[in-house]
């Protein structure tokens, strides 16, 4: 957290971003490692910079590594109050795409980013358009994914629509399934799911 500060405090994120359009695939990977933990910390430098359109770009990109790791920095930029906004407006769709990867780095830290954009109602409109319910639920079904608890909650933000409540709740079983996960918080997620799905209004 130090080192993530004086990076900061010297103003250098804005020349890691910039950097990020021409260096080497090795050098991006560092720069995506070293911007996730300054965003920890603080996003608005990058925020400034638009950052979100060239994470954008890179998570289209050939290497798995830094499709996963450029995933990873927008959900950091994703749990601030500014970067959600910006992820909802510009990112969601990729995201969306990204949760059928062949990667399940990439599947986790795609849900992740989801996650955390669709805590607020535009995500939540953004990620039904993309049709982000079918990947998700195949994450929640796939008992060795690394992704489940966040496709769990991701899934428990949409069922907050009328919409996405009215598909989920042909579902239920899939989140049943999960009552049985030895991990407490995937249980424990999957029962405000299901009762989130299950209310009526």
């Amino acid at each position: 957290p130090i080192g993530a500060a004086g990076i900061l405090d010297a103003g250098l994120v804005p020349s890691l971003v910039f950097k990020l359009k021409t260096e080497s695939d090795g050098i991006q990977e560092l720069i995506l490692d070293t911007l996730s933990n300054c965003l920890r910390v603080d996003a608005s430098d990058a925020l400034a910079t638009g950052a979100v359109t060239i994470l954008k770009e890179k998570l289209t990109h050939s290497s798995v590594a830094i499709r996963s790791k450029a995933a990873c920095v927008l959900l950091e930029i994703g749990t601030h109050p500014e970067g959600k906004s910006v992820v909802c407006e510009e990112v969601i769709p990729v995201l969306v795409s990204l949760l059928e990867d062949t990667d399940p780095e990439v599947q986790a830290s795609a849900a992740g980013a989801l996650m955390f954009a669709t805590v607020k109602p535009q995500g939540r409109f953004s990620a039904l358009g993309a049709e982000a319910i079918p990947p998700l639920l195949k994450m929640v079904a796939e008992e060795t994914s690394k992704a489940r608890l966040n496709a769990i909650k991701t899934l428990t933000m949409l069922a907050e629509l009328p919409e996405g409540r009215k598909t989920l709740l042909d579902h239920t079983d899939t989140f049943q399934q999960c009552l049985s996960d030895p991990r407490e918080a995937v249980k424990r997620a999957a029962k405000i799911a299901i009762s989130v799905i299950k209310w009526k209004p």
